[in-house]
């Protein structure tokens, strides 16, 4: 989202010619495949681990850093790993995500009118915002050492980034666009104009 916001606003006139379908679905296609590799690989790690009771993770899903810590085996190469793949998969499109904006305030602040400023920054804000929230709650989880197994604060960070984050989707990737607007506006009204009216009944003596 933040590629198709530079060129959205950056190259507005080749917009069509770089985001093109064909680009999409490869971007889609690799992101499937790397959470899919990284789900297998930390399935795989885990399998090598040995617990000494029952125990319960305090999270609604099992939070893998959770499930380490409560293992009784040597947990080293899990950490390695785990962290590593944060570092791949969270740093590197976090600076993908810098570069982009970066080249988006220079871009809105060459434009003349206040107008296009605004557009383009209400454009952003709902991406940033939600960007915002995933990578904070997720780092509150994962790369925080002072976490407490029985304390609510992870168990809310990560219902923010696993629940509420992707909750948020719709209403930036869809409900903005025009044409979806458009098409909601459409079905409401010609849901209202075809409901049955009940007219009531009186009795007359």
């Amino acid at each position: 989202m933040a590629y198709d916001r530079f060129v959205a606003i950056c190259h507005p006139l080749h917009y069509m010619v770089i985001v093109n379908p064909r680009l999409c679905g490869l971007l889609v296609l690799m992101s499937w495949i790397m959470s899919v590799l990284n789900s297998l690989l930390h399935c795989l790690l885990a399998l090598r681990l040995s617990f000494c009771a029952n125990l319960e993770i305090p999270h609604f899903i099992c939070e893998l850093n959770q499930m380490i810590q409560l293992a009784c085996s040597d947990t080293f190469l899990n950490n390695m790993v785990m962290y590593f793949a944060a570092v791949l998969l969270g740093v590197g499109p976090f600076i993908g995500i810098l570069f982009s904006y970066s080249k988006i305030v220079s871009c809105i602040r060459g434009m003349s009118s206040a107008q296009g400023k605004y557009k383009a920054f209400s454009t952003c804000a709902s991406h940033l915002s939600v960007v915002s929230l995933f990578y904070c709650t997720t780092l509150g989880v994962y790369l925080s050492s002072a976490a407490i197994q029985s304390s609510h604060s992870s168990e809310t960070a990560s219902v923010m980034y696993t629940v509420v984050t992707p909750m948020l989707n719709p209403f930036i990737y869809s409900l903005r666009n025009n044409d979806i607007k458009q098409a909601l506006k459409m079905f409401f009204v010609k849901e209202t104009t075809n409901r049955p009216v009940i007219l009531g009944l009186k009795t007359y003596h």
